[in-house]
């Protein structure tokens, strides 16, 4: 299944998303910069290893998060949210990371992948509402 290309578009348009997490019956959340890649699809970031989420993260990989552009114009609301896992990145995702943000290098972090099971986005220019939707939860 192919995304849609006004999804691709606009998450190619950005470059931070929020990623939440459940660990005992409590959530947490944070952002992160992403290198996204539409062929299988998978957002790669990058963190250091003994941030709160990366140990949290290792007890359950199963996440959740948003990508939006922040208005008050209702006409121009335009917003994602996905579903997906999260694991170690290959290598080869990791140079494709960095030949984006090459200073995340000085951090020496450890890069992950979100593999994406679902996306929802809403477009309002298309129409108020306007929902299109990407694999299942």
């Amino acid at each position: 299944m192919k995304i849609d290309e006004k999804i691709v578009s606009f998450i190619e348009e950005h470059h931070l998303l929020s990623c939440s997490l459940v660990y005992e019956n409590k959530t947490y959340s944070f952002s992160a910069f992403y290198l996204f890649l539409e062929d299988t699809p998978r957002f790669i970031i990058s963190s250091k290893e003994d941030t709160l989420h990366v140990k949290l993260l290792e007890q359950n990989p199963n996440v959740s998060g948003v990508i939006h552009l922040e208005t008050k114009t209702i006409g121009k609301i335009q917003g994602l949210q996905y579903i997906g896992v999260i694991k170690k990145a290959s290598d080869e995702e990791a140079r494709e990371y960095l030949g984006r943000y090459p200073y995340a290098s000085v951090l020496n972090p450890t890069y992950y992948r979100i593999s994406i099971d679902y996306i929802k986005y809403t477009d309002n220019r298309l129409g108020f509402g306007t929902k299109l939707e990407f694999g299942e939860i």
